[in-house]
């Protein structure tokens, strides 16, 4: 834990929302390093929950209108966190919300949608593929509205933020999942069988990019004494990233590590913690590759609805992370908390719980405390640091 408390010198420990900041960010830091302080970290929310389709308060003359309206977001979080509890390792976080593929839409020429949820590219969602590889690859535009309504959102919550909420970087996909954005997910299949350089040429176009616009963000909210943090809830007094690769539930072993991990590798390599995004089963065929990427964390599994629901059926994937040394973000259900409790060590499970009351958090968090107090306290195969 000497990471931890050297990154926490002259940090604001305690927020308005959040008075139990220090103990929970202890928490997030054993996880980090492999450790178990004296339970898993608690998210007490589901992944992806604000998402979820909900009555609005106002009525806009687009979708569009309503995603750009930065005061309606920035307040509407702050009165939904006024309402919320903030147990545990549960986090008030606003982060800038332009759909996953914002930083695709930042390139010139590439059209945007705005649904009531999420966001998509032209490309991906209509099927309209560019099979034309051999030609010079989009150039960002650092004017694009998209950018000012990132930095809009981004100054207008951190002057309402100080002392109260932590404030977070938008959803940022390069690598393969960019070019998708930019192509379409037919192109890329066909491409990487009929002119694999052409593809990973394109693949690699947007990476400085990234880096300039993961750091634009980065500077400017650590200049605010603001953690990193994003979507998936989990701060660093580092630099934080969740690395993904969607798009590899559709390829092979050999073409992930071909066409995803390159650019994935000088991803992760650039931040102090990475956090792997596994969406399904798809993506998991390649986790033992994601698993050896360097200054690698954790993965938050997302185990999906339908038929790769409950939970307990991936007791042995979950079993596999453990045993490699790293950590791993689950969601449960209360229900499923005394299965998951006798299945598994504590070790490296952070967990994401949808819960209904008060109480039922403190019982939550009373049945791990005593689950923690097992004798082995750290993830086996953890290298020592």
């Amino acid at each position: 834990m000497d990471d931890f408390y050297a990154e926490t010198q002259g940090w604001a420990i305690d927020l308005e929302f959040k008075p139990n900041m220090l103990e929970a960010m202890q928490r997030v830091y054993a996880w980090y390093g492999g450790e178990l302080m004296d339970r898993p970290p608690i998210r007490f929310s589901r992944h992806n929950a604000e998402y979820e389709l909900r009555q609005r308060s106002k009525t806009w003359p687009s979708l569009k209108d309503r995603w750009f309206d930065t005061a309606y977001q920035v307040d509407d979080f702050i009165e939904q966190a006024k309402a919320m509890r903030f147990n545990a390792e549960t986090f008030p976080v606003f982060w800038p919300n332009l759909g996953p593929n914002v930083f695709a839409a930042c390139y010139a020429g590439v059209e945007y949608e705005f649904g009531e949820v999420t966001a998509w590219t032209t490309a991906e969602q209509s099927g309209a593929a560019d099979y034309d590889f051999d030609y010079t690859p989009p150039t960002i535009d650092w004017n694009s509205e998209y950018i000012h309504k990132l930095d809009e959102m981004t100054d207008h919550a951190m002057e309402l933020a100080k002392g109260r909420f932590m404030v977070g970087y938008t959803d940022i996909h390069p690598g393969m999942d960019w070019t998708v954005a930019i192509k379409g997910n037919d192109a890329m299949l066909i491409g990487l069988v009929e002119d694999p350089d052409a593809v990973l040429a394109l693949a690699h176009a947007a990476e400085a990019d990234f880096a300039e616009f993961y750091n634009r963000y980065h500077d400017k909210l650590r200049a605010a004494g603001q953690p990193s943090i994003t979507w998936l809830n989990v701060p660093s007094y580092g630099r934080m990233h969740v690395p993904s690769a969607d798009f590899s539930t559709m390829i092979s072993d050999e073409h992930f590590d071909e066409f995803c991990r390159p650019a994935l590798e000088r991803e992760c390599l650039q931040m102090t913690h990475n956090v792997f995004h596994v969406d399904g089963k798809g993506v998991a065929r390649h986790t033992d590759s994601i698993l050896t990427l360097p200054n690698l964390q954790g993965i938050q599994w997302v185990h999906g609805v339908g038929d790769d629901a409950p939970i307990m059926q991936w007791v042995p994937y979950i079993q596999k992370v453990q045993d490699a040394g790293k950590g791993i973000m689950i969601d449960i259900t209360p229900d499923e908390l005394d299965p998951i409790m006798a299945a598994l060590k504590p070790g490296g499970l952070y967990l994401c719980i949808a819960t209904e009351t008060e109480e039922q958090e403190h019982e939550i968090i009373d049945k791990t405390l005593r689950w923690g107090k097992a004798p082995v306290v750290a993830v086996p195969g953890r290298p020592e640091e």
